[in-house]
């Protein structure tokens, strides 16, 4: 029995809302990895002009040196001094920064949800 002595306590109390949740993070699944392939695509198309390549989003922009020179390709300017061969997180990090922090006030673009 439940708390409340009413029915038994069962993790599945509605069976139709938990179909209905898991169909809509089915397709909430799907939506992102065509989200992630066009951007990755789109992304390539650009760097290919600087001989870059992404090949798995999350770990190739970690270290900032590929977002950096899809920035760069992008605005057509140099960014500042960066890590060319970052080793430790907080160079990584640092690399992301610089190119948010370019976008923000060099190029006026304001940023939500991301740390700058």
């Amino acid at each position: 029995m439940s708390g409340n002595g009413d029915k038994p306590a069962n993790k599945q109390e509605n069976p139709e809302e938990e179909d209905v949740m898991e169909k809509e993070l089915a397709e909430d699944a799907v939506w992102k990895r065509i989200q992630k392939n066009t951007f990755t695509r789109w992304a390539n198309e650009h760097l290919k002009t600087v001989n870059k390549h992404i090949e798995a989003l999350e770990s190739d922009l970690s270290d900032g040196l590929r977002v950096i020179a899809l920035v760069e390709v992008l605005s057509g300017k140099r960014l500042p001094r960066h890590n060319k061969r970052p080793t430790m997180r907080a160079q990584k990090l640092e690399n992301v920064n610089i190119a948010l922090k370019f976008l923000t006030t060099s190029e006026g673009i304001k940023i939500v949800n991301i740390g700058v």
